[in-house]
């Protein structure tokens, strides 16, 4: 991997109705998500690759069967983060009060891992195998700027001071500058790698456990508005003006998964 340790370098959607999903995603986003599993994935499993039109990948759909939600899986978006070591990587994220929610394992696509931060918090931590014939291939399903790319990645969590601490210590963040949202506390900025990658929030009403957030870069906020409620979503907040003069929008799919938009207004 090209890309520093600590960067996010994939997205999953856990969903029980995929088709659906790449239905929705496809209008709002401009995303095709695979008709089928992808060759590779391991026995039984359906992951299915998220697709943008200029050919790279977004990240992957994880389709929820029965016996992975009678073990307590749920729809959502999960986000990994990269690192050289999966199990030095486990080891200090548990003996920093982190939990392991799936071991350190081999796939063909690279060794992995879920785990929670102090808070309860859940992603991935991953070492991948770079493509055949690509071992200096860059992970760009984050962007800052570009449309069909996540490019905002936000925690809320009950916690902000510890949780800063816990991922500036583990993965080389930083952390400067904020924006005051009154009695609701301080959105606070988190950089990697010389970019702005996200921000810490303390956690509000509707949010019931600490969570990470990921807003889709769109290409025109009001079309993909427009397209969320026609297609069966619902739009919780937005669009809303933010920092650097674009637009952002919380909403729900029509499997229950909280998303965030953000882009231009064109109209």
């Amino acid at each position: 991997m090209t890309n520093p340790p600590g960067s996010f370098i994939w997205y999953e959607l856990m969903t029980p109705d995929p088709d659906a999903a790449a239905s929705f995603y496809g209008a709002v986003v401009g995303w095709t998500i695979a008709p089928h599993s992808d060759a590779g994935a391991p026995g039984g499993v359906d992951y299915r690759m998220i697709a943008r039109t200029e050919g790279g990948h977004a990240g992957g759909v994880l389709t929820l069967n029965a016996d992975m939600i009678a073990g307590g899986a749920r729809s959502g978006w999960l986000g990994y983060l990269y690192t050289p070591d999966v199990d030095a990587a486990v080891a200090a994220i548990t003996a920093d009060g982190g939990t392991v929610h799936m071991a350190a394992h081999d796939l063909p696509v690279g060794r992995m891992a879920m785990v929670a931060d102090p808070q309860g918090a859940p992603f991935y931590i991953m070492n991948p195998v770079p493509p055949a014939g690509e071992p200096d291939k860059v992970a760009d399903a984050f962007s800052v700027t570009e449309a069909q790319h996540v490019r905002w990645n936000e925690l809320a969590t009950g916690d902000p001071d510890a949780a800063i601490g816990f991922y500036t210590r583990h993965f080389g963040w930083g952390q400067e500058g904020a924006l005051d949202m009154g009695e609701l506390g301080e959105y606070r900025f988190l950089q990697h790698d010389g970019d702005m990658i996200g921000a810490v929030m303390p956690l509000m009403d509707g949010y019931p456990v600490p969570m990470w957030s990921f807003y889709i870069g769109v290409d025109d906020i009001d079309r993909a508005a427009a397209a969320v409620t026609a297609n069966g979503g619902k739009i919780l907040n937005g669009p809303h003006e933010i920092p650097g003069g674009e637009f952002s929008v919380n909403g729900i799919d029509p499997q229950g998964v909280a998303f965030g938009l953000v882009g231009p207004r064109k109209s």
